[in-house]
């Protein structure tokens, strides 16, 4: 198996740490693994992103623009970015939640992530778009995004890793007091259509 995986957001929604999930869940089948992160402006709600290389020819943590086989979007506009490094056939899996840059919100301008929902439909042919504040309301936490979107990679096939190896993944890496709630994110997302 070899996979080129693509994670964004902004700041404080757990995308580090589902990347660190990822690679985990990888490594414990055995698989190479090369990740790389941009964690400098995660305490000020910027840009976050890692590249994540599963296999024999990951020679390097960097994906080559076209070459991402999944794109896990925790934020709209910052998915609308990262769109150079999908490849063709590649699947975007994407929250619905926007959060408003701070350029934007000091520059005074709107920025409408529903515009971008919009935009990522019309030119990527498979995506996969998950209402996470519809997920967090039901579940009873804004915490868990970050899990809600690996469950849905998972389910689709794309991510080459089960859900159940994401959940392995969580007893290893997460704290044991916040287990059942990932794993309820889990499987809330894997039986989303």
């Amino acid at each position: 198996m070899s996979k080129n995986i693509v994670l964004c957001g902004v700041g404080g929604q757990g995308t580090i740490l589902a990347s660190k999930l990822i690679s985990a869940a990888a490594m414990a089948q055995g698989l190479p693994v090369k990740s790389a992160e941009t964690i400098g402006m995660a305490q000020r709600g910027g840009s976050v992103f890692s590249h994540i290389r599963i296999g024999e020819d990951a020679v390097c943590p960097m994906i080559a623009k076209g070459t991402a086989d999944i794109i896990l979007g925790f934020e709209p506009g910052e998915t609308v970015r990262m769109l150079p490094y999908l490849r063709q056939g590649g699947l975007v899996v994407v929250s619905k939640r926007a959060v408003m840059p701070v350029t934007a919100a000091l520059s005074g301008s709107n920025y409408n992530g529903e515009k971008m929902v919009t935009y990522l439909r019309s030119v990527v042919e498979r995506i996969m778009v998950v209402d996470t504040d519809k997920a967090c309301h039901e579940l009873g936490s804004a915490k868990i995004v970050n899990l809600l979107l690996l469950g849905a990679a998972a389910a689709s096939g794309e991510l080459g890793l089960s859900v159940e190896d994401i959940r392995q993944a969580v007893i290893d890496r997460v704290p044991p007091k916040f287990h059942q709630l990932n794993f309820s994110a889990l499987d809330y997302a894997a039986n989303l259509k």
